[in-house]
């Protein structure tokens, strides 16, 4: 059984998001200010955390760079803040996905069972090409370490898996709706602008002039286009 840890201060919102994973098979704690969240995602072994931006105590902004510190599991950031900037601060920090208040249970639960479906697979298969050599970028796939120019540089879960697939389906123009359904596991009719954030996320980190990309090029009106 799956297990998640919910940290929301809200206890009737928590309850309600606690019952339908319930409903679904998971196993479900709640806790209900951020130091305890922090102490309990750390000493806890969970699947998957869903996690409140607003909490007393710290925010949920450093329970997140806390816990991607020490673990790789998915973070569901959760907020009623609508602000861009708060979604690319949160994504920045290793969230993996970012649910803007109001949204249905029901939401919730896909989001979550598309996150674990594809965790489940990235830590259980074994890529025919351990490691990717283009740019000067190398790419280990086992270890999901990355190189640039020979210098270690820390990639997120997300994009990691977004920098493989680029690599992989070089001088393809690929559209933010197919980068989603990929790399996310989810239909396009949920937020795709959180790829333009993870696109901008990979630009500081891979390109020379990230405001001049060469490498990782924006199709205007179509999609993005890894040139090799």
């Amino acid at each position: 059984m799956k297990r998640i840890l919910l940290i929301e201060d809200e206890v009737s919102i928590a309850e309600l998001q606690r019952d339908y994973l319930e409903i679904e098979g998971f196993e479900v704690d709640m806790v209900h200010d951020g130091k305890a969240g922090v102490t309990t995602a750390l000493e806890g072994n969970y699947d998957l955390i869903i996690l409140d931006i607003m909490l007393p105590g710290i925010s949920g902004f450093d329970i997140c760079k806390q816990i991607r510190a020490e673990q790789n599991i998915p973070i569901l950031l959760v907020s009623a803040k609508k602000e861009e900037i708060d979604k690319i601060r949160g994504l920045g920090l290793g969230a993996d996905d970012y649910i803007t208040k109001p949204f249905s249970p029901s939401e919730l639960v896909a989001r979550v069972k598309a996150h674990l479906s594809r965790y489940d697979r990235l830590s259980g298969q074994q890529p025919k090409k351990q490691i990717l050599w283009i740019h000067g970028i190398s790419i280990d796939q086992s270890s999901r370490k990355v190189q640039v120019k020979g210098k270690d540089i820390p990639f997120t879960t997300k994009e990691f898996d977004l920098l493989v697939f680029f690599v992989t389906h070089p001088n393809q123009v690929l559209s933010k709706d197919q980068l989603y359904e990929r790399i996310w596991g989810m239909d396009s009719a949920a937020d795709v602008s959180t790829v333009t954030v993870h696109v901008r996320k990979l630009r500081e980190k891979i390109e020379q002039n990230p405001a001049e990309p060469e490498r990782l090029e924006t199709v205007w009106g179509a999609g993005y286009r890894f040139n090799v």
